[in-house]
């Protein structure tokens, strides 16, 4: 008899992270906006308490969205039949997604203080790839350790350098829960410990922990459009309020 459930699909893991992402940044562009204007309008130059908790919950549930992302990033590199186009997919997205990015963001075309989530899941796949490559044909153990790590700090140092959204800590992440995919509950505690320095971002590993490792729906450029063209939603909601 076919059991009533059998885990979670990737498929369905990206629909939970892109409906919490989502939710993040409706308080991120639209609630936060509004308080600071709220605030300057009003003369009281303090916030409404209550929305202000509104945009905590939603900006809490939010942080379980990038584990989730960066747990498919991993499973995406492992079975992906061409990483070379992988990582070109996500390079051209990381482009045609900083402009909607900025304007929801900041509020303008062009900003240098702050990168898309693209970017880190770009540094995070060419250090895994740099890993992967150099574990495997490095002949001196000690060696390609040392060579791992290196390609791991360069990667964080790059990450840093380009304000990539998460930074280092993104990339830290990524590679953890890469080390540990040989095990999956090893992987889950492994990657809520990566994260646990913003909760409850670690809640992200529940549902991952209950991947059954089927891929589920074919919606393999959901996520790639979904991030642009909600982010410039989003901001001409706020432009529509007078917030923008």
């Amino acid at each position: 008899m076919e059991r009533l459930w059998s885990g979670i699909s990737g498929s369905t893991l990206k629909v939970i992270a892109i409906v919490t992402m989502l939710i993040d940044h409706i308080g991120a562009v639209i609630l936060e906006r509004w308080l600071v204007w709220n605030a300057v309008t009003s003369g009281t130059y303090s916030y409404d308490p209550q929305v202000l908790m509104v945009n905590q919950v939603l900006r809490s549930i939010g942080r379980v969205s990038f584990p989730i992302f960066c747990f498919l990033l991993t499973e995406g590199f492992l079975h992906t039949s061409s990483v070379v186009r992988y990582a070109v997919r996500l390079a051209c997205f990381a482009l045609l997604s900083e402009i909607p990015f900025n304007l929801a963001i900041s509020g303008s075309l062009f900003s240098g203080d702050y990168q898309n989530i693209f970017f880190t899941l770009l540094i995070g796949l060419l250090v895994m790839i740099f890993v992967d490559f150099v574990w495997k044909r490095c002949g001196t153990k000690i060696g390609s350790v040392l060579l791992g790590i290196g390609g791991i700090g360069l990667g964080m140092l790059l990450a840093e350098f380009l304000r990539t959204d998460y930074g280092a800590k993104g990339i830290i992440g990524i590679i953890v829960i890469y080390l540990f995919r040989q095990n999956s509950a090893q992987q889950a505690l492994a990657g809520a410990l990566a994260f646990c320095w913003e909760l409850p971002a670690p809640l992200g590993f529940l549902p991952v922990a209950f991947y059954n490792g089927r891929r589920g729906w074919r919606m393999k450029y959901v996520f790639y459009w979904f991030y642009p063209v909600h982010l410039l939603i989003l901001y001409g909601i706020a432009c529509c309020m007078g917030i923008g």
